[in-house]
């Protein structure tokens, strides 16, 4: 039942094979058998689930088993929200669409059901809320999130990519790439935008950033279609 809603609304799923397409819903039906999702002031629906599970086992897809186990639940608020996790305040200051939680809230994933349904909506923006999340969960298996996803990597490619992730970075600040502002603020953040990129315009990644796309292919053991 789930296959219609992938179609309609996960780009990722529908480039995948008939039997890739059967996996890839054996790996959501996984996952959301081991996270809890609460939708906060709305009733949660199917398609809310669907899009956050999508989130989850597209950075993973090319792994044959793979648990969170640094996530327990999620919270999908109906808009984005600010520090305070509130979306109700009628300021400026609500421009987050994700978080991965830290101290109370370890464990725990806070989305905004907007941000979430955008990433998917808009399939040319390099841009995905819900992928951006997940990679940082992926990030911050080995305890730090720092960019350096010690779970994905071998060990020899550590330094190269630490390297590449530099000079990206610096080319981000200059304002001589097409790769997200945001991933110019630190590693982590430069990791998970770069992952969004790959994973929605993987074609136009590997034109522009080889050795970048080469790295991620390595990272996440698939090569996404597009």
């Amino acid at each position: 039942h789930w296959h219609k809603l992938l179609t309609d609304n996960v780009l990722f799923y529908r480039n995948l094979s008939k039997d890739a397409q059967l996996i890839f819903q054996q790996k959501m039906m996984l996952f959301l058998s081991e996270v809890y999702i609460d939708a906060v002031q709305f009733e949660l629906e199917e398609l809310d689930k669907v899009l956050i599970a999508a989130s989850a086992v597209i950075p993973v897809f090319g792994f044959k088993e793979w648990h969170y186990t640094n996530l327990s639940g999620i919270l999908l608020y109906p808009d984005n929200f600010n520090e305070d996790m509130q979306f109700s305040s009628k300021d400026n200051s609500r421009n987050i669409g994700g978080i991965v939680g830290n101290g109370r809230f370890e464990k725990q994933m806070i989305l905004s059901k907007k941000a979430l349904y955008h990433g998917f909506k808009n399939t040319t923006d390099k841009s995905n809320t819900g992928i951006h999340e997940f990679v940082h969960l992926i990030d911050k298996l080995d305890d730090r999130t720092d960019g350096v996803p010690e779970r994905l990597m071998e060990h020899q490619y550590a330094i190269p990519w630490l390297n590449l992730i530099h000079k990206e970075m610096e080319a981000i600040n200059d304002n001589h790439s097409d790769i997200r502002k945001y991933g110019g603020t630190n590693q982590a953040e430069f990791f998970a935008v770069a992952s969004e990129y790959f994973f929605e315009r993987a074609d136009l990644l590997k034109r522009k950033h080889p050795e970048l796309y080469g790295m991620l292919v390595e990272c996440f053991r698939q090569e996404p279609s597009t």
